[in-house]
């Protein structure tokens, strides 16, 4: 579905896949049990690697954008994303190849981290500490509502609803709780997962989601 174009953003990669979406998981897995084999090791990783202002402003360590998506606070936490990645992350991934996956997940991770971090900074929130694939997860979420628009999602096994329709739901969600405050739960960095996926179909791949869910509910 990525148009063709000579502007370099619009460039598509040849077609490959290679089921990335499970080594990414396989790494998740890994690192999160590292803690119980090296806990002294794991907990150095913690606190380097997951996206602290402070760290980032003070101490330049601007790969905390990329690692903290790599690091979970607890069994749930990882298990939620990781679902979520597989559910819909090689569905996604078979569609427009592992490498334009690839730079797809990291570049909504990392723009999540980044508004994330813009935000803290901005209202003096310097020593939280973001952990977490969500960002990014819900971006793939994102990705399989505009590929897959007419694709029914089951919720609890028994609520049928369609992708597009669980994406607005799970915005109103995440603007409602991040409103109220009073979480633990990065919610901005979860909108931030989706306005990043938005950002990628219109200037990579020149796909307006927005109106290809309009036209497949006019049909």
């Amino acid at each position: 579905m990525i148009q063709k174009n000579r502007f370099f953003l619009r460039r598509p990669f040849e077609y490959q896949y290679s089921r990335r979406t499970l080594f990414i998981i396989l790494v998740n897995v890994l690192i999160f049990f590292s803690r119980y084999l090296f806990p002294d090791l794991y907990y150095y990783i913690y606190k380097l690697c997951g996206m602290n202002p402070q760290n980032v402003f003070y101490g330049h360590m601007y790969w905390e954008f990329v690692t903290y998506m790599f690091l979970h606070s607890n069994p749930s936490h990882l298990l939620y994303n990781m679902l979520g990645l597989l559910v819909f992350g090689l569905s996604v991934e078979r569609k427009i190849g592992s490498r334009e996956f690839t730079l797809f997940y990291f570049f909504c991770g990392i723009f999540s981290g980044l508004l994330s971090f813009a935000v803290y900074y901005l209202t003096g929130q310097m020593n939280v500490l973001l952990i977490g694939a969500s960002g990014a997860i819900y971006a793939v979420l994102f990705a399989y509502a505009v590929f897959f628009p007419r694709s029914i999602i089951m919720i609890w096994g028994l609520i049928p609803v369609p992708a597009p329709i669980l994406v607005i739901i799970y915005i109103l969600i995440e603007l409602f709780s991040q409103l109220r405050g009073g979480s633990n739960i990065a919610h901005m960095t979860h909108l931030f997962g989706f306005l990043g996926a938005w950002l990628y179909f219109v200037l990579r791949m020149g796909i307006h989601p927005v109106k290809i869910w309009k036209e497949t509910y006019r049909r």
